[in-house]
């Protein structure tokens, strides 16, 4: 079965980035993550969410008609706003087989260098350290630590 897979940016609702700002966390940003892994683990689908406190980042992987049902749900959200696609189409196989939804923190810096990152065909050369690394590289780079440590 191929594996389709979706990448996009989008902003926080007020809601969650102001908690974000206060340092007291959002709950809302927890049930938002829980209620989709819930979802994806019957679509099949698995992904990464990354957070900034302002912005968003999303990577999201699964078969065709599971992922088209789950990014519905993500452009439905009221959880955020301003989305922009940065790539949709098949993969070779899948970036996260075992995460059906995690959410990490992380800076501004790597959500914009990931809005700015080449996305075409969802090409991984393997160094996110590199000066040419692809939007696939840059978040291996990211969520590999986070593999490893379970």
């Amino acid at each position: 079965m191929p594996i389709r897979a979706v990448a996009y940016v989008s902003t926080a609702c007020s809601e969650i980035a102001e908690h974000d700002a206060l340092g007291i966390g959002s709950g809302k940003l927890d049930a938002v993550v829980e209620g989709a892994a819930r979802f994806n683990r019957q679509a099949g689908v698995t992904g990464v969410l990354l957070f900034d406190g302002r912005r968003f980042f999303q990577y999201m992987e699964g078969p065709e008609d599971g992922l088209h049902v789950a990014y519905g749900r993500v452009l439905g959200a009221s959880s955020h706003h301003d989305v922009i696609e940065l790539q949709r189409g098949l993969v070779g196989r899948r970036l996260l087989p075992f995460w059906p939804m995690r959410w990490l923190p992380t800076d501004r810096a790597q959500v914009s260098g990931l809005a700015k990152a080449n996305w075409v065909g969802f090409k991984q050369r393997g160094d996110a350290a590199a000066t040419n690394a692809t939007g696939m590289d840059l978040v291996a780079g990211v969520v590999e630590p986070h593999l490893l440590a379970g």
